[in-house]
């Protein structure tokens, strides 16, 4: 009688929904911070520093493996769909066509927003020299270098170095190699397919630790910045790209999506609050990856499809860091510095994003951004020293806008494209970040979406599943980089 009263004791004792622990995490967090930064606690800094950036390297550490593995398999696995080569090029072009719109609205409310802030009119500011010398030593973003930059010359080297966006056209030239060939590419399929279960697994480890990270970071941050001193002198400019990411986030995003994909905003919001969470305090989209896949399936897109289109947004789909921040960071230097853009200038300002969104894939995306569009109007690089101070903060809403749109385009090419599921659409039942859930909807798209050698696996796998893992039917599983 005890075992058996002990068993559902234990079950509720560990219960609480892994969002509600990020809360709890963050709220805990920001408390730690204030009393580290208030009591000058150096020792406490530190220890939240080095939770936070642990939690992050161990997420990171995984984003090659996963980037190359899940667009291999699911390009491969695009021949599951029952649908011919064409159809397949229609549905990575719709995809790429979705990118490049959302990135052009994005940066137009950008201008607007820095046209309306004016927010560095009337400023007397001049870049510290110090940090002005450590951005000598950077590589500033040309066009030149993004061009020569998307193949790797040295393949283990793109793959050591993380070149993430090197690393995406390799695995997509592989996947569509492995999907011309068909039968004969099985076992390399395969192959890929047991390494991304493996670090799927890993990756949800991992995630059952997102509070501990969450707790690290923010706290971390607030203990760093503290909660509005360092944003003080720049005030207009820090708040212009909160607004405009939350207009682009709450605004743009919910209203194509319940436009063109018939997605009522309630259950969008419902479904990607925990992951933009996690993706604010985190810093990284990268990061984020796993988490921003399984929201993608639990908002119906066909698993197959979102395995692809996912880890493609992370490398390319960036309106926070590649197009709302760039406008208003162009325009703020260009206010401090007295320098007047031309009509010419904003129209340049726009299309940059549009054209080179993949140029900002990696740590330091929105730098090479920034660069290339100083660089295309002719404003001073130098410039980027007066935004420096606050760009941690900033950091934090543009990595959540990266996310959401990361999200959104899958939603709405599946449903353009009959790959959306409106019954795991919604559904009610699933805590997204609860690995043990996640399986669950899995699971169901895998049944529903695969033929009857398919579903046979599936249910094979899953008797021989442990109760309450996460293990992948099919092997699609994918998780995990950088904003």
């Amino acid at each position: 009688m005890s075992t058996a009263s002990a068993a559902p004791a234990r079950r509720r004792l560990v219960k609480i929904p892994l969002a509600v622990q990020i809360l709890l995490a963050l709220a805990l967090g920001v408390v730690l911070g204030l009393t580290a930064r208030a009591l000058s606690l150096e020792w406490l800094t530190v220890t939240l520093q080095t939770l936070g950036s642990t939690f992050v390297s161990l997420l990171q550490v995984t984003v090659v493996p996963l980037v190359f593995t899940a667009i291999v398999v699911s390009i491969a696995s695009l021949r599951d769909l029952g649908r011919g080569p064409a159809a397949v090029a229609r549905l990575g072009g719709k995809t790429l066509l979705w990118f490049a719109t959302t990135a052009f609205i994005s940066v137009l409310i950008g201008i607007a927003t820095g046209l309306i802030s004016n927010p560095g009119r009337g400023l007397d500011l001049t870049p510290d020299p110090d940090v002005v010398e450590q951005l000598a030593e950077r590589e500033p973003g040309t066009w030149l270098d993004f061009v020569t930059g998307l193949v790797p010359s040295n393949l283990f080297s793109a793959f050591a170095e993380g070149a993430v966006l090197q690393v995406v056209v390799v695995s997509v030239l592989v996947g569509a190699a492995a999907y011309s060939l068909g039968r004969r590419a099985e076992p390399f399929v395969a192959v890929n397919r047991s390494i991304l279960e493996i670090v799927q697994k890993l990756l949800w480890w991992l995630v059952l630790l997102a509070p501990i990270g969450v707790l690290g970071l923010i706290g971390r941050a607030v203990a760093t910045y503290g909660l509005g001193e360092t944003l003080a002198p720049l005030a207009r400019l820090g708040i212009g790209v909160y607004v405009a990411c939350l207009v682009v986030l709450a605004g743009v995003y919910p209203l194509l999506l319940a436009l063109f994909a018939k997605v009522r905003p309630g259950i969008y919001f419902r479904k990607v609050w925990p992951v933009l969470q996690f993706a604010f305090v985190s810093r990284s989209s990268g990061a984020t990856l796993p988490l921003s896949r399984q929201t993608t399936i639990n908002l119906g897109v066909d698993r197959r499809y979102a395995d692809f289109a996912v880890p493609l947004g992370v490398t390319t789909k960036m309106d926070g860091c590649a197009a709302i921040y760039p406008a208003i960071a162009t325009i703020f230097i260009a206010q401090v510095y007295g320098v007047p853009l031309s009509l010419g200038d904003y129209v340049l300002i726009a299309l940059v994003p549009v054209v080179a969104t993949g140029a900002s894939a990696g740590v330091a995306g929105w730098f090479t951004a920034l660069t290339l569009t100083l660089s295309t109007v002719g404003l001073p690089l130098e410039g980027i020293a007066l935004v420096l101070a606050i760009d941690p903060i900033l950091d934090m809403i543009r990595t959540a806008t990266n996310v959401a749109g990361q999200i959104t385009i899958p939603v709405l090419v599946a449903r353009n494209e009959g790959l959306l599921d409106d019954e795991i659409l919604n559904s009610t039942e699933k805590h997204l970040l609860d690995p043990r859930s996640a399986v669950e909807n899995n699971e169901e798209t895998d049944a529903a979406g695969s033929g009857g050698t398919a579903a046979g696996s599936t249910a094979a796998d899953s008797e021989a599943t442990e109760p309450g893992t996460d293990a992948a039917p099919d092997g699609d599983r994918i998780g995990a980089e950088s904003r």
